[in-house]
């Protein structure tokens, strides 16, 4: 690529993963229809972008690793849930076609969205539920199914986390937020990365100014939702899954 494509590939990823990191995912609502509109095709769009998004994870963990203490049993749940996962849906994805997906997916993230509105206290504190054994391992279903989505589809899976997390273990946003950049940013999107470079075809050559930008939005979004808290993270939460549900539904037709 030359400077300037390099260049227009850096703006785009360092708003999309700034947005990103702030609202707790969707940097895919507009890095990853850039790549195809530059003329990757779908799965090599996708696996590119993974290899980017773990940039992202960097970025969030050095502006969190001051102020954000990760618990134990969440992070190896989170882990061992949806790493698999990850693994399964980005071994599936290069087979089956993707616009029934896609159209589900965007009514569902829009679901989500509309719930966060109608639910005005969502998310404003911690307030620890399902904390027990059963808790955790009903939790670690559902984050192994958001696995499989993460590594099939690249749009706004990172907010099902989010959200996830939320409503059932009664994190806060900011918190949910930290766990979600750092164990989906990293490892989930790392296992995907590895995933689709095997099975598929990754551009390197278009890497630099992706992995740039999204360790630098990382950075910078993640300071976002330290300084502003959990109020403008939720109002960023909602507007990302609206506009990530629009646009799902409209690729999908």
């Amino acid at each position: 690529m030359n400077p300037l494509e390099q260049f227009v590939l850096f703006l785009v990823s360092l708003v999309a993963n700034t947005f990103s990191a702030f609202s707790g995912g969707g940097a895919g609502l507009i890095q990853f229809p850039l790549l195809i509109f530059l003329g990757l095709s779908f799965s090599v769009a996708l696996a590119t972008h993974k290899v980017a998004s773990v940039a992202l994870g960097l970025g969030a963990i050095l502006r969190y690793l001051s102020t954000s203490k990760l618990e134990r049993k969440f992070v190896v749940m989170m882990i061992c849930a949806g790493v698999p996962g990850v693994v399964l849906g980005g071994s599936f994805i290069l087979l089956v076609p993707e616009n029934i997906a896609l159209i589900s997916l965007g009514i569902l993230t829009g679901g989500l969205g509309m719930y966060s509105i109608f639910k005005p206290s969502l998310g404003q504190m911690d307030t620890p539920q399902h904390r027990d054994t059963l808790g955790y391992v009903q939790g670690s279903g559902v984050l192994f199914l958001l696995g499989i989505l993460n590594g099939s589809l690249t749009s706004g899976t990172g907010l099902f986390v989010t959200i996830w997390l939320v409503v059932w273990f009664g994190l806060d946003y900011q918190r949910a937020v930290a766990y979600t950049l750092i164990l989906v940013g990293v490892f989930w999107n790392s296992a995907g990365a590895i995933t689709l470079g095997i099975l598929g075809e990754i551009r390197w050559d278009w890497l630099p100014a992706l992995l740039f930008g999204s360790l630098l939005g990382g950075y910078l979004g993640s300071h976002l939702a330290i300084k502003h808290g959990n109020r403008w993270i939720k109002r960023s939460f909602e507007v990302v899954t609206l506009l990530i549900s629009i646009k799902l539904i409209w690729t999908g037709l």
